[in-house]
């Protein structure tokens, strides 16, 4: 592990890992990495090219966006408005 001084333009380099790429192009990424941003087989990742190198980042789905507005609707209450909206648009 590696610690870095921050300053306004300068990336916080928190962990240090090799990887080896491999004839198809394909990668491992370490376990610890993938326990902790709960990549699981399928998982998809965002590639950004940046002026350091390549950055990856989960992917967020649908799926990792349910509850996020849990403090303001119920489930229920969502559904309901979902199938008004979907009414709407049937009748339009």
């Amino acid at each position: 592990m590696e610690t870095v001084t921050k300053s306004e333009n300068q990336v916080v380099v928190q962990e240090q890992n090799e990887i080896i790429v491999k004839n198809k192009g394909q990668i491992t990424i370490p376990v610890k990495i993938r326990k902790k941003y709960k990549m699981d087989e399928g998982t998809r990742l965002k590639v950004v090219i940046t002026e350091e190198g390549i950055l990856l980042t989960p992917k967020k789905s649908i799926w990792d966006m349910i509850g996020a507005f849990s403090d303001k609707a119920s489930v229920e209450e969502m559904n309901q408005l979902h199938n008004k909206l979907r009414h709407e648009e049937e009748n339009e």
